[in-house]
């Protein structure tokens, strides 16, 4: 049965492979090697599948090759990319560094105006007053004139009266010229105090003139205020409200984190006392209250302004990297930070002032750097390549505290960033948003 097989195969094959015999002649001999069609079939077969073999290898090389060169150019292209992203916020935290200065600055100078404004309305207010006392005085002296001039007329009635009604005689003609010397007497007199009346008219005019002057110079100085008030509201509005949205996107409730900023700043005094003009226990007036609570208003900001820089805002990278794997569970277990890959030795900085709580190797967080910030806050850096502190050392915000490896349990070159608020860990994406949004 079976060699009838090997027949049918041989004469199927026979059609296309007729045998063939190899001749192998030597000196003293002659030997030959019979090639059977099946013999030649699996040749034949066996090259043409290792050359269909070597093809697709080929191909796929070819392939691999190609894919990868794509891959690289894209990942050039997402990196440029990034870059010219992370430039581009960090022009505009400068910008926004610069716009606040700028409108600090303004406020300083804007209350140095409003005192000398102030100065001058104190000022005004007592001319006013020293004019209406004059005017006072000067009204009195001449009801008093007028009083003297009509009984001097009355007087002058009397006389003319008398001398109509007499005879003269020459007793009489004695009285008659004290009578003329009195009437010349009253009648100088009274041109004397008209005189007087009329120079006092008009400085009476001339004082009003100054006052109305005084009280319209007045109304232009407390226009000005508002205006000027109005401003410095809107601007510390505006410099505020971005700082108070940025700490509550933290997680970080402001009250509080302002409470521990008045602690370990307790100082007062400077510019920033609040404004008292009378010293006699009176209430402030609109102004005055308006002005404390710009000056409070500044305070708080410039609260603000201190625990931004203490809490932990900043970016631990500064070169190239990508996101790996962000806050929340990971494959059935908890992942409390982010990680950052990127080339290996990459540096590594501290993203607030603090103190180095741990520098060295822990668990499978491999060579790991803890800091401890203000407000309870602390950072971890891990799966670091080098350390560059040591513990019990104070760094800066932007340090560079290790470079960027491969220790502990780690599948790969990166950064394991984690932000611990009272010991319980957040997302750290939260402060780094929440300060792209606002620097």
């Amino acid at each position: 049965m079976r060699t009838r097989l090997n027949d049918r195969i041989h004469n199927f094959f026979e059609r296309w492979f007729p045998e063939q015999r190899l001749f192998l002649r030597s000196d003293d001999n002659t030997r030959f090697i019979r090639l059977r069609p099946g013999t030649q079939a699996l040749a034949l077969f066996g090259s043409a599948a290792t050359i269909g073999w070597a093809i697709i290898a080929s191909s796929v090389l070819l392939m691999d090759s190609i894919g990868a060169g794509n891959i690289r150019e894209q990942a050039g292209r997402d990196r440029a990319l990034y870059e010219e992203r992370l430039n581009e916020l960090s022009l505009a935290r400068e910008a926004a560094e610069a716009q606040a200065l700028a409108a600090h600055e303004r406020f300083n100078a804007a209350l140095e105006q409003v005192s000398a404004m102030q100065s001058q309305l104190l000022t005004s207010e007592s001319r006013r007053h020293e004019l209406e006392t004059g005017i006072g005085v000067v009204q009195t002296a001449l009801r008093r004139t007028i009083n003297e001039r009509d009984q001097a007329r009355q007087e002058k009635e009397a006389v003319v009266a008398v001398l109509e009604g007499r005879a003269e005689t020459e007793s009489e003609k004695a009285s008659l010229a004290e009578v003329d010397a009195t009437l010349d007497f009253l009648n100088a007199a009274l041109e004397r105090t008209a005189s007087e009346r009329d120079s006092m008219a008009e400085e009476a005019a001339a004082a009003l003139e100054e006052a109305e002057a005084a009280a319209y110079e007045r109304d232009l100085i407390l226009d000005r205020n508002e205006k000027i008030f109005t401003q410095l509201e809107e601007a510390l509005t505006v410099s505020v409200e971005p700082l108070e949205k940025m700490f509550k996107s933290a997680g970080l409730p402001p009250e509080r984190l302002l409470d521990a900023v008045r602690r370990g700043y307790s100082g007062q005094g400077g510019p920033l006392t609040p404004i008292s003009f009378s010293t006699k226990g009176m209430e402030p007036s609109a102004d005055e209250a308006r002005a404390n609570t710009l000056l409070k208003g500044l305070d708080r900001m410039n609260l603000y302004r201190i625990a931004a820089e203490k809490a932990p805002f900043g970016m631990p990278l500064k070169d190239s990297f990508r996101f790996t794997s962000g806050f929340g569970p990971r494959w059935g277990r908890m992942h409390n930070g982010t990680d950052f890959a990127g080339s290996h030795g990459t540096p590594i900085y501290a993203t607030a002032d603090g103190v180095v709580v741990q520098a060295g190797w822990h668990s499978g967080f491999g060579r790991m750097v803890k800091l401890r910030h203000e407000f309870g806050i602390e950072t971890w850096y891990a799966h670091m390549s080098r350390l560059r502190v040591k513990e019990g050392q104070r760094v800066s915000k932007g340090q560079r505290i290790g470079d960027m490896g491969n220790t502990g349990r780690s599948t790969g070159t990166h950064l394991h960033y984690e932000v611990h608020v009272n010991g319980k860990p957040v997302n750290p994406m939260n402060f780094i948003k929440a300060a792209k949004d606002v620097f």
